[in-house]
C-alpha cells in the first residue's frame, strides 16, 4: 500500500510540475514574447526551453523541502529562502546564456537584476504551491486516518453491542425459563412435598437456592462477563432445584482447576447447556443419569466441557443443537471473540454428548 501511495504521490508531483511550467510558458508568450512584438520562432524557442530548465533546476527543490519538512518552522523558513534565492539564480544565469546564445543578443548581463527578482517571484509561487498542495494533501490523509478510526471504534461498538445484546437475550430467554409455569410448578411442588415430610431444612435450602438463582440472573443483568467459580455457584443453584425434581436420579460432578476458576466467560453461557443435557439426557431415562462440568487452562484458552451420561432413547440427536439456547452460544461466542474460540457437540463413547467451549485466557484485558 504504501509504494501504491508513493508512485501516486509521484505521478501528481509531475503532473502538477510539467502543467506548471508549460503554463508560465503560455503565459509568458502572451505576456513578453506578443507584447514585445518579438513573434520570431527564436524568442518563441528561448521561452519554451527557459521553461524546460525550469522544470529541471526546479525538481531537486522537492527533496530538499522533504528533507527539512519536519524542523523548526524558523529554520525551515531561512532554509526555503536561501533554496529560493539560490535555484532562482540558478535558473536565471541558464535562461540568460542561452537567450544571448540563442538570439546573438549581448550587453544583458548588466540586466541580470531584471531577470533575478521575476525569478525569485516564480520560485517562491513554485514553493507556495507546493506547500500548499503537500499540507491539503496531509490533511486528507489526516480526514482519512480519522474515518479508519472512527469505522474501526463503530465496529467494536457494534460489536460489543452484539454481545451485550445477546448477554441480555441469555438472560431474558433464562427468567423465560424460570417463569414458565411447569417450571415453578415442579419446583414449588418440590418444596411441597419436602414441607409435608417435614424436611424443612431441605425446603430451606431449595427456597434458598429459588432465591439465589433469580438474584444471580437480575445481578449479571449488568455484567457481560463473570469469572468460572461464580457461574458455577450460579449452576450449582439451578441444579440444586433440578436435584429436588429428579432426586437420587440426578447425579452432579463439577471439576475447575484453580487456573479455570478466576477466568472469565460470558455470563449464563453454562445453563443453556446444563438445560439441554437434563432435558434431553437424564429426563429421558428411566434411572436418570449423570452430568459432569469441568473447566481447566491450556496454554492460551479456557475449556468447559458439560458432559451427560447419555438417555436410554435413540433419537436424542446431537443433543438438541439446533435449539435456541444453543444457537444463542455460537452468536454470543461469535459476537464476543470473533474467530478465537470453539462450541462443539459430539457423542461420547458411554453414549452422552460432550459439549465443549473454547475461548481465550482473561478474555477481560482485550474488552476493557
Amino acid at each position: 500500500m504504501s509504494k501504491y501511495f508513493s508512485e501516486e504521490r509521484i505521478a501528481q508531483f509531475w503532473v502538477f510540475q510539467l502543467s506548471g511550467w508549460t503554463g508560465l510558458s503560455i503565459v509568458s508568450y502572451f505576456s513578453l514574447n506578443l507584447w514585445y512584438d518579438q513573434p520570431e520562432a527564436v524568442y518563441l524557442g528561448h521561452n519554451i526551453l527557459q521553461s524546460v530548465l525550469g522544470v529541471i533546476v526546479s525538481w531537486p527543490l522537492r527533496y530538499i523541502y522533504r528533507r527539512v519538512w519536519n524542523d523548526a518552522l524558523v529554520l525551515r523558513i531561512v532554509y526555503i529562502s536561501i533554496a529560493v534565492v539560490i535555484f532562482a539564480g540558478l535558473w536565471s544565469v541558464l535562461r540568460l546564456a542561452v537567450f544571448q546564445w540563442m538570439t546573438g543578443e549581448t550587453g544583458i548581463w548588466s540586466d541580470f537584476g531584471g531577470w533575478l527578482f521575476p525569478s525569485i517571484f516564480i520560485f517562491m509561487c513554485w514553493t507556495a504551491l507546493y506547500h500548499g498542495f503537500k499540507y491539503y494533501r496531509l490533511v486528507g490523509e489526516e480526514h482519512d486516518a480519522l474515518l479508519r478510526m472512527e469505522s474501526a471504534r463503530n465496529f467494536e461498538a457494534a460489536r460489543a453491542a452484539r454481545a451485550e445484546s445477546s448477554t441480555r437475550e441469555a438472560q431474558l430467554e433464562m427468567l423465560r425459563y424460570q417463569l414458565k409455569p411447569h417450571f415453578l410448578f415442579n419446583t414449588m411442588n418440590a418444596i411441597q412435598s419436602l414441607v409435608a415430610t417435614k424436611r424443612n431444612e431441605r425446603a430451606i435450602e431449595m427456597i434458598n437456592a429459588l432465591s439465589d438463582f433469580l438474584r444471580y440472573s437480575l445481578y449479571s443483568d449488568t455484567k457481560q462477563f463473570v469469572t468460572v467459580k461464580d457461574e458455577l455457584a450460579a449452576i450449582k443453584m439451578y441444579l440444586l432445584i433440578e436435584q429436588a425434581r429428579f432426586g437420587e436420579r440426578l447425579s452432579v460432578e463439577m471439576n475447575a482447576s484453580e487456573e479455570a476458576r478466576d477466568q472469565l466467560l460470558p455470563s449464563m453461557l453454562l445453563q443453556p447447556l446444563v438445560e439441554n443435557a437434563i432435558k434431553y439426557a437424564i429426563s429421558k431415562s428411566e434411572k436418570g443419569g449423570a452430568l459432569m462440568i469441568e473447566a481447566y487452562c491450556d496454554a492460551t484458552h479456557l475449556n468447559i466441557d458439560v458432559i451427560d451420561s447419555g438417555a436410554e432413547v435413540s433419537a436424542r440427536g446431537a443433543a438438541g443443537a439446533s435449539g435456541v439456547g444453543l444457537s444463542n452460544i455460537r452468536q454470543r461466542l461469535e459476537a464476543c471473540y470473533e474467530d478465537d474460540y470453539s462450541f462443539d457437540l459430539h457423542r461420547t463413547k458411554e453414549g452422552g454428548v460432550r459439549a465443549a467451549v473454547r475461548i481465550p485466557l482473561n478474555h477481560s484485558e482485550t474488552m476493557s
